[in-house]
């Protein structure tokens, strides 16, 4: 795994944790920025996926 790989699996855990915290002490900010920091890993994990994935597919060369 690449370090951007652990980055966003990082910030998912911590979105998670934060979720947890928030719930557990009536704590609506912080829940909340737990969803957020959640939501936004996995969106930052799909872009770079599809962009890994489109461009591997424009690289590979063309038959003439």
């Amino acid at each position: 795994m690449s370090k951007t790989d652990w980055a966003i699996v990082a910030i998912l855990i911590l979105g998670f944790l934060l979720f947890l915290y928030g719930a557990n002490y009536y704590n609506a900010v912080v829940g909340y920025a737990g969803i957020y920091l959640f939501i936004g890993g996995i969106a930052a994990y799909l872009i770079i996926y599809i962009f890994k994935e489109l461009k591997k597919k424009d690289s590979t060369p063309q038959k003439v």
